[in-house]
Formats: C-alpha cells, sequence, structure tokens
C-alpha cells in the first residue's frame, strides 16, 4: 500500500515539473526581463560565431572590407563604397604622409595650437620638443590629437598645408570617395571615406616599413624633455593581444563615426588587413573576417619560379601569388604578349608580358625580361661558330 502510494506521487512530481519549469521561465521573463535579454544576445552571438567557416561572415557594422594587403583584392565587404566619417583612422593618412614627406630625426615644437586640440591626447606642453618619428609613435598608439597638430604643422608648414598633402595623396591612390579637412580625425563636415578607400590606403601604408614597425608595438617608451621620467605609451589597438599574427594598425571614435577600427594580422607569409565603421562589436567582428579571410583566401602560387614559357626560351625568375579560393584556381588564365625588336621596351629589356586572368578580370601582369631567356642548345651552339 505504501509503496502504490509513493509511486502515485512521484507520478505526480514528474507530471508537474516540466509545468513548473515553464512557470518558472515565465516568472523569469517577467521579473528580470533584462537577465532574458541578454542571454537571448549571447546565444544569437554563439550562432552568428558557429556559421560555416566557407561562409561569409557578417558584422554589425555599418560598413566593412576585408583586404589582401600584397595585392589589394578586397576579399570580402559589405557597404564599401558608402561614404562615412573615420574618426582617428584618418590618422594612418597623417602617419603616411609624415613619414614620406618628413625627417624623422627633427625635433618638432610644440604649439599653442597643438597643445589646446580636444580629445586624446599624448599631453605635449607648449614648447615641448619632440622628433617627429616619436610624435608618429604617440599619434598612432595613443592617438594623440595634440601630436596629429603638431606633425601637420611641421611637415606641411600648417595644418591646412598638411591637409592638403593628404588630399593630394588621397587622390594619387584612386580614393575617390574619400576626403580630409583635419590630420587627427574630429567630427567635421566633408570629412569623410569608405570602407574600401581606407582598406586601400591601409594596405598601401603598411608596405612601407617604418609603419608597419610603429603599427605594431605594443609598449614604446619614448624620452620626456621636461621631466626626469620617460614617456611610456600602451598601443590602444587591443587586437595585437587579442588575435595570434596581429600587426596593426589603428582605432577611431567619434560621437559621429561611433566605433572604427582598422586590424591587419599575418599568417604563413599572408598579410591582410580589415576595416569597420560604425561597429560597435569591432572586437569580435575583426578576428571573425580575418579567421574567414586566411581560411578561405590562401595566398597561392599562380606562377612558379622557373615557370617555362610554352614555346619560348624563357623562363620566370621568380614566383607570383595571388590570393584565390580552391574553387577560383581552376579559372586563372595566362596570356603572353610579345613586344618587337623595334620598340622602347625591348630596347630596354623588355621583351613581353605574361597577363594573369581570373575569369575576364586582369589581376596581374608580370614583364618577361631579357635576363630571362634561356639559352638553347642551339644557341649555344651558334655562339661557338668562327667568326
Amino acid at each position: 500500500m505504501i509503496h502504490r502510494k509513493l509511486a502515485a506521487v512521484i507520478a505526480l512530481v514528474l507530471l508537474w515539473n516540466p509545468i513548473l519549469q515553464a512557470g518558472n521561465a515565465e516568472a523569469i521573463k517577467m521579473n528580470n526581463p533584462d537577465k532574458v535579454i541578454a542571454v537571448s544576445k549571447e546565444k544569437k552571438k554563439r550562432q552568428k560565431n558557429k556559421t560555416n567557416a566557407s561562409e561569409a561572415p557578417r558584422t554589425g557594422a555599418k560598413a566593412f572590407a576585408l583586404i589582401d594587403v600584397k595585392t589589394g583584392r578586397i576579399l570580402h565587404s559589405d557597404n564599401g563604397e558608402t561614404r562615412l566619417p573615420m574618426a582617428s583612422t584618418t590618422k594612418i593618412m597623417t602617419a603616411i604622409v609624415a613619414l614620406e614627406s618628413g625627417k624623422l630625426k627633427d625635433k618638432v615644437k610644440t604649439s599653442k595650437r597643438a597643445v589646446g586640440k580636444e580629445g586624446s591626447s599624448i599631453y605635449l606642453r607648449l614648447g615641448e620638443e619632440m622628433t617627429l618619428q616619436h610624435l608618429i609613435y604617440g599619434l598612432m598608439l595613443r592617438s594623440g590629437n595634440d601630436a596629429a597638430v603638431a606633425i601637420a604643422e611641421h611637415v606641411g608648414g600648417s595644418e591646412d598645408g598638411f591637409v592638403y598633402m593628404m588630399n593630394q595623396k588621397s587622390e594619387e591612390l584612386g580614393l575617390e570617395n574619400t576626403s580630409f579637412r583635419n590630420p587627427h580625425g574630429l567630427d567635421q563636415k566633408e570629412h569623410y571615406t569608405s570602407a574600401h578607400d581606407l582598406a586601400r590606403l591601409s594596405a598601401y601604408a603598411l608596405h612601407n616599413k617604418q609603419f608597419q614597425t610603429i603599427v605594431k608595438t605594443k609598449v614604446k617608451v619614448v624620452p620626456n624633455p621636461i621631466e626626469k621620467w620617460d614617456y611610456k605609451w600602451t598601443n590602444k589597438n587591443k587586437m595585437l593581444r587579442f588575435y595570434a599574427g596581429a600587426d596593426g594598425v589603428k582605432t577611431g571614435y567619434t560621437s559621429d563615426a561611433l566605433r572604427c577600427l582598422v586590424s591587419s594580422a599575418t599568417r604563413n607569409g599572408q598579410q591582410l588587413a580589415v576595416v569597420t565603421l560604425n561597429d560597435g562589436d569591432d572586437w569580435n567582428d575583426h578576428q571573425t573576417l580575418l579567421d574567414y579571410g586566411f581560411a578561405q583566401y590562401p595566398l597561392t602560387t599562380v606562377i612558379e619560379k622557373g615557370y617555362k614559357l610554352e614555346g619560348q626560351p624563357y623562363e620566370m625568375d621568380a614566383s607570383w601569388s595571388y590570393p584565390l579560393r580552391s574553387e577560383e584556381q581552376a579559372k586563372i588564365q595566362r596570356k603572353v604578349e610579345w613586344f618587337q625588336p623595334d620598340t622602347l621596351d625591348y630596347r630596354l629589356g623588355l621583351h613581353g608580358k605574361l597577363s594573369i586572368w581570373l575569369e575576364d578580370k586582369l589581376i596581374g601582369t608580370i614583364p618577361i625580361k631579357q635576363s630571362m631567356q634561356v639559352k638553347t642548345e642551339q644557341a649555344e651552339a651558334n655562339q661557338k661558330l668562327p667568326k
């Protein structure tokens, strides 16, 4: 009898348990809706991160671009041509113009205009002198707006003069959706870029070895000309600590632009860069995009060193690579164009060019030089004949 009653109680408990659980869950929703929303967001985030590795990832950015630095190929993007404010990612252009046009050992004297610049700062003092090189470190690691103005005044003669140089460089690089109005990136009318343009600018800058060295530096110690202690600047770019192989480049934020980020990383000899504009989850999105790029667009050798042109006594003196998806490799075509002996190119030692196409798009051109010519047995025999 006791056993029967016990069995009945257990059955009742099992019957009511799912209902009680449902009731508890509903109570949690009613009593603590914020907790439910947070759990829901986290669940969505995990689902987002579990997307198929071959599937192009989505982001929370208003615009983004993923680029292969060596070749300049845009691997993935969204709203890539949309003009948007860029905040302190502006300083990528500031840095590359200063590196190309200034003298790194020059001593730069801080003006009143530089000291008074609002926003992020390395806290320069009026009349303080620092080398241009150290100012660029302060610009890129700590995003110093005071450093940006000091650099601009020194290299360009004035802030306006330097902005003119920035826009000249932009035109030279073919950045059609970019316009600079200042060297620091504070919100200003007609100061904008696009994700594609900023990606191309970043790839260009990353070809400069001095720029590379600066933007991958995690901590920089700089002499302080006024105090006994040195400046110690920690890079604001957390990707350098978050992501294996990360080696650049710049953070940014203003009330109009919101969170902006350019990052880069190198793996297996391939360097990729990511740009996000107005992205509240940029650290995670950059890691996801970089993972996708390295996995789906590895740098693939298209022309091997020693590759011989069919029917011709020429062989390539260097390899040539391009980021390709696995299904794209079969779509590569090679076309040869020969120059006539009476042309200037031929007289300068260029005998032709090898064009490389991905379907109907030209992706690269390799000059065929006289130095690539391989002596055939007949040519060698002709050289040995008595004259």
